[in-house]
């Protein structure tokens, strides 16, 4: 059991680029203990515990990792070689069903072969409760927090429920499902033609107005709106009838 640097789903593609970098750290070359029959499996397995415990001192969620290792092709036959490197290959990241690579860089012949593994991660997250239709608000009522594996899609698992909550389904979500990042969204709190009340804000002073929406408003993203006097500016939604202009 380790812990594996994950925070918040909203830096899981940060945690990544890290995960990658102390993987390449760990490329040092690992010794086969029999030249002639060197256990693939156990190479890779070895060098995958150390990859995650390399990451596991800069801390983030309690994840309970689980590391399953593959076979290779038993219609391979490879030369003997007395150094095997195993290595993360371009574009892959040690998370769900992935491959490592094998490579020799001390024999006769060369080759570079690669391994199928399993990297899952173990810990808790949101689960739905029952099924919500698409562009129902989700409430806390919606959901349950129980362990889940992380891995089990390539979709950041949303922890943080200021991230979800009051945020509209994309689609059906079913029971079971764990809330991941794309199945939420901000809710539409007015439509164009509406009208609302805009907030001008400068350093120093603040003044409102009426306006006329003039696109749809959704929390946290900009609006246009046609001032009393004609003219149409571009503020962000606070809520059902507010928009921030920032002078």
């Amino acid at each position: 059991m380790f812990n594996l640097l994950l925070c918040q789903s909203s830096r899981l593609g940060r945690y990544m680029a890290v995960f990658v970098v102390c993987v390449s750290a760990l490329w040092g070359s690992v010794h086969a203990q029999g030249a002639s029959s060197p256990d693939f499996e156990a190479l890779a397995h070895d060098w995958l515990r150390d990859a995650t415990s390399a990451v596991k001192s800069g801390g983030g969620s309690n994840l309970r990792m689980e590391v399953k290792v593959g076979a290779l092709d038993s219609r391979l036959k490879l030369a003997p070689c007395a150094n095997i490197e195993p290595y993360l290959p371009p574009g892959s990241r040690l998370w769900g069903r992935t491959r490592i690579g094998l490579r020799c860089v001390d024999g006769l012949s060369r080759w570079n072969v690669s391994l199928p593994v399993t990297v899952n991660a173990f810990g808790n997250a949101w689960v739905i409760k029952a099924p919500v239709q698409p562009g129902v608000a989700i409430t806390q009522d919606d959901v349950v927090e129980t362990e889940v594996n992380w891995a089990e899609e390539s979709s950041p698992v949303i922890k943080d429920p200021a991230l979800w909550v009051g945020q509209v389904a994309t689609r059906v979500l079913t029971t079971g499902q764990t809330l991941r990042q794309g199945m939420v969204k901000p809710a539409q709190v007015f439509q164009a033609g509406a009208q609302v009340r805009v907030v001008a804000q400068g350093p120093g002073f603040q003044i409102s107005s009426d306006a006329q929406a003039l696109s749809a408003g959704v929390v946290g993203q900009v609006a246009r709106v046609r001032m009393e006097n004609g003219r149409v500016s571009s503020g962000t939604v606070l809520d059902m009838r507010t928009v921030r202009i920032d002078l």
